[in-house]
């Protein structure tokens, strides 16, 4: 992906973010943009898929998110920079065929329309969780 369509992409993002809506033109764009990937985490996003963990006091927050697959692997992820997923390494680190996995496009998404189970922990334990990734 270049960078005008990474400028578009943060445009559409920005904006659903705004109102906690998306419309179907921003649907439009994002499918253009991420094709296959979109899809699937709009299926993730309407199967309320997608938990932001967040420490408290620091409100510093990782994303789980389930899997497609018939064993609902949870995949922790920052929307923007990592996934722990298979994916996330072959298809984005080592060949660069895309910009981010569907798990990042799912934290993404249900972020930016509030959709998001919320879950609350510790920093202690937030801390720990990351440690182990």
């Amino acid at each position: 992906m270049n960078t005008h369509s990474c400028i578009v992409a943060e445009v559409v993002w920005n904006d659903i973010e705004s109102t906690r809506s998306v419309t179907d033109g921003q649907l439009s764009i994002l499918h253009f943009l991420f094709g296959k990937n979109f899809e699937r985490a709009t299926r993730i996003v309407d199967q309320r898929g997608v938990k932001r963990i967040s420490g408290e006091p620091s409100g510093r927050s990782i994303f789980q998110v389930v899997g497609e697959s018939r064993r609902k692997e949870e995949y922790f992820c920052f929307a923007e920079n990592y996934c722990g997923c298979y994916s996330f390494f072959f298809d984005i680190v080592s060949r660069g065929e895309q910009l981010c996995c569907k798990h990042q496009l799912a934290a993404r998404l249900a972020a930016s329309l509030g959709a998001c189970i919320d879950v609350k922990v510790s920093d202690k334990e937030l801390a720990l969780l990351l440690s182990k990734l």
